[in-house]
């Protein structure tokens, strides 16, 4: 879920075009996660192939990565791998909150309240690492390159922004600009007409582009200091913050005593978890630059063998995607056209 920081933080919506030609690190975890949550039955229920495997995020990756393509994006997918020793305690929480969310489906869906069924399942969504491994074969067959980042997605998504070796990092979390990325967008793997949980109304919803200069400007901080202030109002190494502390009382006790460090010192508020720690993750997270983004061209045999023979995709619509596909992003037997993959 990451730290809220949308009261202090202004984005401005953008179209696609936007982005057109432009390398974008997405939060991997992070999109399928969208994905999982929003491509459900009407009941809640994922969608599944015959042998009962869920495969809403493949559905997700494969249609979103394809229109992303279209619009002239070339996105880099970046993966997760083991979180700080810190962030143990919100991993718990998230799992017992999605434990409680999938009893509270099955009990929606006993009951016949098909609305109050689907509004739980999608809190319910969750990611093992068999799905990971199939996003990522998926993303080898589409000649999409993806990072697997030791740590944490956000930073290295960050890091990558910050080498320009990506334009921007792309995530529903603001962590990215903790982690010094420049540039964060937001609501690019949900771009598109998005119904509103137990509402009969649709809405709109457009990529956010937030420049973390602005930001800093806006609020007359630096980047450390908005690292304070996410962490006084809790972070994922320590989601209960101080107590008592929102974003606005976090904001003027940065402003009053300029860091953390000096709100500590002169003991303002308790503070009882280890803030210089969490502040070094931030400042100094761990990454790798043992990466390469290329663009290979996809394998047409391959995506119709994984998606329609082994999940069971319906190969009309599978194969009505790969002539969009085809029409702006080579297969392997185009490479004559590869100015595409110019980075």
């Amino acid at each position: 879920m990451g730290v809220n920081l949308s009261e202090i933080v202004e984005g401005r919506e953008i179209e696609l075009s936007h982005l057109k030609n432009k390398i974008i690190a997405l939060d991997a975890l992070n999109a399928m996660y969208q994905f999982l949550s929003s491509i459900r039955q009407q009941d809640g229920k994922p969608l599944m192939d015959r042998k009962g495997r869920i495969t809403s995020h493949l559905s997700g990756l494969f249609y979103r990565t394809i229109n992303l393509l279209e619009n002239g994006i070339k996105p880099v997918y970046v993966f997760d791998g083991k979180p700080p020793k810190l962030k143990q305690k919100v991993i718990e929480e998230r799992k017992k909150y999605r434990e409680e969310a999938e009893k509270e489906w099955l009990k929606a869906l006993k009951e016949g309240d098909i609305e109050r069924a689907r509004s739980y399942a999608m809190r319910a969504a969750r990611v093992d690492s068999s799905m990971i491994e199939q996003a990522k074969r998926l993303l080898e067959y589409m000649g999409i390159p993806y990072v697997q980042a030791p740590s944490e997605g956000e930073a290295q998504a960050a890091y990558m922004v910050i080498r320009g070796d990506a334009f921007a990092a792309a995530s529903q979390d603001y962590d990215s600009l903790l982690f010094g990325a420049k540039r964060l967008v937001r609501n690019l793997a949900i771009t598109g007409r998005r119904k509103l949980p137990r509402k009969n109304v649709y809405i709109e919803v457009k990529p956010e582009l937030i420049l973390l200069e602005e930001v800093l400007k806006k609020n007359n901080l630096t980047r450390e200091q908005l690292i304070d202030i996410a962490i006084l109002i809790g972070t994922d190494y320590n989601p209960d913050g101080v107590k008592g502390i929102g974003i606005k009382k976090a904001l003027e006790l940065i402003r009053k005593y300029k860091s953390i460090e000096e709100i500590a010192r002169r003991n303002v508020v308790r503070i009882d978890f280890p803030y210089e720690e969490i502040k070094k993750i931030f400042l100094n997270p761990e990454v790798t630059d043992k990466y390469e983004i290329k663009f290979p061209g996809f394998d047409r045999e391959k995506i119709i063998s994984f998606l329609c023979d082994e999940h069971d995709f319906s190969i009309e619509r599978v194969e009505n995607a790969l002539k969009r596909l085809e029409s702006v992003y080579p297969s392997k037997k185009q490479r004559s056209l590869d100015a595409w993959f110019k980075v």
